[in-house]
């Protein structure tokens, strides 16, 4: 893209004055060649810590490090030049003070580039959200189930059914009234997602949710069937890409132990 033809980045303000207009449409990436597909189409790219799952074999989000978030928002950040990039903040990174998140936060955007950091947690992580926003940097919250505290929600199960549907209801009212720019709400019933969106002034953004929520984000190896180790309910596959790339590999063995590749086409002669 020439200079003259480049867009203008989306920031935190941006998405933040989407609150009941078009959806926002978010995708999660890794690499720059993701990034630059996702941009084409997507308001907001998180560079999300499913990554560790995903990308890196770990069985859960909580084995990953500040550094990796970096080294994949670094990545990330070269392959954008419309859609605003969110970074996670791993765990462990900003629950144990608004000063540490601070620290881990600034450090995140300062080396990625990114336009803001998001968190999980309800109305536990209200001052943080307060403190950071006071000091610059733009929040995205997440409640409903939040994956780095599988262990002490017992898996990875919905929230917000029943009684508990008012502790998400009040998780999401305390993140928004903190200053969060916007809130995703994961795996939550659909109904309780649209009283949420309804409620609080900032945008909702789904994941197994509601097609009520001001925008929706899947993380994109999921959308594409690269990640095959299990399939959520909410996870749309609009491609099979992985079972693609597993026929392809295995017509490169075979013609490989059958020495059809590499062809004649694809080796150098003598001559210039």
């Amino acid at each position: 893209m020439s200079a003259n033809a480049r867009q203008r980045q989306l920031t935190a303000v941006d998405v933040q004055a989407r609150k009941g207009g078009a959806p926002l449409v978010c995708l999660t990436a890794y690499t720059t060649p993701v990034a630059r597909l996702a941009d084409a189409e997507c308001d907001v790219v998180l560079v999300g810590d499913s990554v560790g799952m995903v990308l890196h074999g770990l069985p859960s989000t909580l084995g990953v490090t500040m550094d990796m978030m970096i080294l994949h928002g670094q990545a990330v950040a070269r392959g954008l030049d419309r859609a605003l990039m969110v970074i996670d903040m791993p765990f462990g990174s900003y629950e144990e003070s608004p000063e540490q998140a601070f620290r881990n936060a600034a450090w995140l955007m300062r080396e990625t580039g990114a336009g803001a950091v998001k968190l999980e947690g309800g109305a536990a992580m209200a001052d943080t959200i307060r403190f950071l926003t006071a000091r610059s940097i733009p929040v995205m919250a997440h409640v409903g189930l939040t994956p780095q505290a599988i262990n002490t929600l017992g898996g990875y199960k919905v929230q917000g059914r029943g009684a508990d549907a008012d502790r998400v209801l009040t998780d999401a009212q305390a993140v928004a009234e903190a200053g969060a720019f916007s809130v995703v709400l994961e795996k939550v019933p659909a109904a309780l997602a649209d009283r949420i969106t309804e409620t609080v002034a900032i945008p909702t953004i789904g994941i197994g949710a509601s097609a009520g929520c001001d925008g929706q984000v899947l993380v994109i190896d999921d959308m594409l069937g690269l990640f095959t180790d299990f399939q959520p309910k909410f996870a749309k596959r609009y491609a099979e890409l992985g079972q693609g790339a597993q026929a392809a590999i295995a017509a490169y063995a075979e013609e490989v132990r059958a020495r059809r590749f590499p062809a004649a086409e694809h080796v150098f002669g003598d001559a210039t």
